[in-house]
């Protein structure tokens, strides 16, 4: 079991987007601190390469949230798999959980949930609208959830990366010396001089769902290298 983080020894915790990136380190890590994993993403193959350097072998239920039907199907998979659900990770992007009536599982275990945001929900950037906007979105979705919840003594909370070394960026679009060029820069464009790394946010993670953050909801916590803080010069 990993040091210096919370316990999560019999709990249950489905991670959406766990194929790839922040998602793939979030299962590896929570297997390590005792989490039992129901794991989901789009592409199988990675899926699977993502289960088998977790230690508790974990139930792999393979989707696209953008399907509706798949989301139902992830979800009662789990449920039905494990019998119960203490966390909720949506590393995948935005996903619409609905009212609280929509999730109770995590009711009935007083569970957790975090939202993967970015530093983008926080501060604005230039040539990335769309992205900016669903981040902040997604800031204000986890507070509005997050009241919503309390009385239920669910949590809800999200981590806001900086630029952090995954495919993301060349998904989106930058070739590999594009990219190379986008990780120099970034050390000039946050204070700890050099971009995250997946289990760098993973850790946040893992302590928002866990016990020791019981007394934390409605926040969104940088993991950004100190780039929240920074203003042009």
């Amino acid at each position: 079991m990993a040091s210096g983080l919370g316990n999560l020894s019999g709990k249950v915790a489905l991670i959406t987007g766990a194929s790839s990136g922040i998602g793939a380190a979030t299962a590896v890590l929570m297997s390590k601190l005792g989490a039992s994993l129901a794991l989901t993403g789009r592409k199988e193959e990675n899926l699977k390469k993502v289960g088998e350097q977790c230690g508790n072998k974990p139930l792999l239920i393979p989707g696209d949230l953008v399907k509706e039907d798949d989301t139902k199907r992830i979800l009662e998979t789990a449920v039905q798999h494990f019998g119960k659900l203490n966390i909720l990770v949506n590393c995948a992007g935005i996903i619409e959980l609905g009212s609280i009536e929509n999730i109770p599982h995590l009711i009935q275990t007083k569970g957790s949930i975090v939202n993967v945001s970015s530093v983008n929900g926080i501060r604005s950037f230039p040539n990335v609208l769309a992205y900016n906007m669903s981040k902040s979105a997604l800031d204000q979705f986890t507070r509005c959830t997050a009241l919503e919840l309390a009385p239920k003594q669910v949590r809800v909370n999200s981590v806001n990366p900086g630029v952090t070394v995954t495919e993301l960026q060349k998904r989106g679009g930058l070739d590999e010396e594009a990219y190379a060029k986008f990780l120099e820069r970034s050390k000039e464009t946050h204070a700890l001089g050099r971009p995250g790394q997946p289990e760098e946010v993973a850790r946040a993670i893992a302590f928002l769902a866990s016990d020791d953050s019981s007394y934390i909801t409605g926040a969104s916590l940088p993991v950004d290298g100190g780039r929240h803080a920074m203003c042009p010069r």
